[in-house]
């Protein structure tokens, strides 16, 4: 079957004669219009998701690599002394900003999820926390480690490596499975086509044989079938789109979700991707009842 003629022939219509043999309503014309618009609604969370969790990857990359944090310990009689030379280090190392030592009630905000809202940290050895921001560069982590191992023993400098690692990959992963999802979803709507656009042709197989009995071709029949469920692909996976992207808009932002959903949903231009999920929907519904029509047209004698 030439697919030109075909494209053709869903463009310019065949002046409806092939359109009487495909029901415009029934069984197939429903899973048809329900599978595509649940695919589609499943698909524009799927897309949100993969779109969300890049940019969350992107900035716990971001956010982590900006700053990091050095640890001084000593005995109760010398942690002002060993904190205040471990600053002034800091001070005159290239490519950092300004070091700041966390007050006691940061600390104890950082060590509530462990000990609780009560800890009394003056109380306990806890050792003095200092955020570095990173301004340039220039900055040599590992440079910084070996002299404060030289100059302040007991000062140690975590650069963040060992949480940003498997939280920047798990952001990753979940961009992948989003991706797979998206892939799935126009697999499983494709063989949801195939199956009704099949039981429509079976169903009517007498009314073919007839039609070709009285000089009917068969791109003519493939062609109302084809121009018939794609439009439905397309119908359904819009309604489902808009739903879909109506349920996101719905989703509370990051402020309301006390940052949780870390902004998922779509930001600025990204609203306008969910859109061509209807334009793939028919194009999955095009070549998948083509194929379908090739291989119930060719089984009726």
């Amino acid at each position: 079957m030439n697919l030109r003629a075909l494209w053709r022939g869903l463009l310019w219509g065949d002046g409806g004669v092939g359109d009487r043999i495909v029901p415009p309503t029934g069984f197939t014309a429903h899973l048809t219009l329900f599978s595509a618009g649940a695919m589609a609604f499943l698909a524009v969370f799927a897309l949100a998701l993969a779109l969300a969790t890049g940019r969350l990857a992107d900035r716990w990359s971001n956010q982590l690599a900006q700053s990091v944090t050095v640890r001084v310990s000593a005995p109760a009689g010398e942690q002002e002394a060993r904190t205040q030379s471990v600053l002034q280090i800091l001070r005159t190392t290239p490519g950092v900003g300004q070091p700041q030592l966390l007050p006691d009630d940061e600390v104890a905000k950082l060590l509530a999820p462990w000990f609780g809202p009560d800890m009394p940290v003056d109380a306990l050895p806890v050792p003095a926390l200092i955020d570095l921001p990173i301004a340039g560069d220039e900055f040599d982590a590992e440079g910084l480690r070996l002299r404060l191992e030289a100059e302040a023993p007991g000062a140690v400098l975590d650069d963040h490596t060992q949480w940003r690692r498997p939280l920047v990959s798990a952001a990753k992963r979940l961009r992948v499975l989003g991706i797979l999802s998206l892939l799935l979803i126009a697999a499983t709507s494709g063989a949801m086509i195939v199956l009704a656009a099949k039981a429509a042709l079976a169903a009517n197989g007498q009314v073919i044989r007839v039609l070709r009995l009285i000089g009917a071709r068969d791109l003519t029949i493939a062609t109302a079938f084809v121009r018939r469920f794609t439009n439905r692909a397309a119908l359904g996976a819009g309604a489902g789109t808009v739903l879909g992207m109506g349920a996101v808009a719905l989703l509370p932002d990051m402020q309301a979700a006390g940052g949780f959903l870390t902004g998922l949903g779509f930001q600025g231009w990204d609203w306008l991707l969910p859109l061509l999920i209807p334009v793939i929907a028919a194009a999955v519904g095009f070549f998948a009842t083509r194929w379908a029509a090739l291989k119930m047209l060719g089984s009726i004698r």
